[in-house]
Parts: C-alpha cells; structure tokens; sequence
C-alpha cells in the first residue's frame, strides 16, 4: 500500500525545511510513502529552500503564479500515484507523526476516510482559544462541522480540518474546483455524497498566529465554507 503526502505550500520560508524533515522521517509500517509539494508561486526563500532537499520519494512542482491553497492540493493530488492520499500543511500546526495514528484504521480496514479532529472537545480557554480570535475560530468550525452533519447526514466535528485521509481512486468521476479554502468543504461535500464514512481521530495541534504567517480569514473563508456546503448538497 502507498501513502501520497501532498504538502501546499506558499510563503512557508520558516518552516518548510522542518516540515519536510519530519514528513521525511516518518515510517509507516508495512506502507511506501511518497512526498508531493506543490509551491505556490511563492515569493520568498521557499523555492530556493525546496531546491535544496534530494530525497527519494519526494516530488516538488512549481506553480508560476499563486493560485490559492485548493488548487495547489489539486495539483499535488493529480500528481499522486499513492493509493491513499494526506493532505499535509507547510507549517508546523500539524505533527506529521499524528499520520501513523490516520492509517492504521486504513490498514486494519476499519475504515477507508479517516480525518483528524481538532474540535472533538470543549473550547481551551487557557490553551488555543485563548485569544478571541481562536475562540471564534473554534466556533466557526465547529457550525460549518454541524451544517455538515446535518445536510450530509453524517455526524462531523471537525470539517475544517488539515489532516484528511483518502483512497484516489475516491475521486474517481469527482471534479474538484476549489481554488482556496474551500478545499476542505467540497472534498468533504463529495466524498460523503459518494457514501464514504468518514473516521475521525483525535490530534493535537499547536495553532500558528497571523504574525507568524496564518492565512486564513475566518469571516470571509467561513462564508465560502458555508455557501460551499450549501452548493454541493443540491448540485454536482
């Protein structure tokens, strides 16, 4: 069984050589593993540090331009020969070891979706949330999660979520648009119209704050999420 690790990645200078070291170090018993990042169009130091790494297994495309999160994990997706798929971030929120934790429920066939929850606990406030601002991060996702439950019929705690584990052959006659975050509702969207359950297990994450480089606009990209979701529910 092969496992494609596709890693998105755009302005990551401070952390991609880190996160490359530790997707690079992960064994995953009885599976090969395959390395697939897609910059996009970065205009800091991270070409050049990418251009530095020679490691078997590891694929490194180049976007000219930015084209936004959604299409750089389309890219890497499209360039994937793995049987099952991880979506990986080039920061260091995520702990690459958690993806052992995915696949085994994959290789015991417990399961063929498998996200990594967050959000399957109550809001710490003297942890991630804080701040305000995580606070409403943790109650935006956790509405999209239960508007996900409820239009798709499958209960969810974390729909936002990195960490999400796939078969490719899954996307077999899907077409997938998302340019930007709605990766992650659209994905979902589909994957559960299709009738695949989706496992969720627990992960900790050390969330990063917008001066260090975070990127998402919950107001804005949660809207998307919705109207994502909504569209989806009702079209193809």
């Amino acid at each position: 069984m092969k496992l494609s690790i596709v890693i998105p990645v755009f302005n990551e200078e401070k952390t991609i050589s880190k996160i490359l070291e530790k997707v690079t170090k992960l064994k995953i018993p009885n599976a090969e593993k395959e390395i697939v990042v897609v910059d996009d169009g970065s205009t800091d130091k991270t070409a050049a540090k990418l251009s530095g790494f020679n490691i078997s297994g590891l694929k490194i495309i180049h976007h000219k331009k930015n084209l936004g999160k959604g299409t750089a994990v389309r890219t890497g997706i499209e360039n994937s020969s793995g049987d099952y798929i991880v979506i990986q971030d080039a920061d260091l929120e995520y702990d690459p070891n958690d993806i052992k934790k995915l696949f085994i429920p994959i290789q015991k066939k417990m399961a063929k979706v498998v996200y990594g929850t967050r959000l399957n606990r109550l809001p710490n406030l003297t942890k991630d949330e804080k701040s305000p601002l995580f606070l409403l991060h943790y109650f935006g996702n956790r509405f999209l999660s239960l508007i996900t439950s409820v239009l798709y019929g499958q209960w969810i705690t974390d729909m936002e979520t990195c960490y999400k584990l796939f078969p490719k052959k899954a996307l077999e006659n899907i077409k997938l648009n998302s340019r930007r975050f709605d990766f992650e509702p659209e994905i979902t969207a589909k994957l559960l119209k299709k009738d695949y359950k989706i496992l969720e297990i627990p992960i900790e994450t050390k969330p990063r704050g917008y001066g260090e480089g975070k990127k998402l606009n919950t107001v804005r990209d949660g809207t998307i999420a919705l109207w994502t979701l909504l569209k989806y529910r009702f079209t193809q």
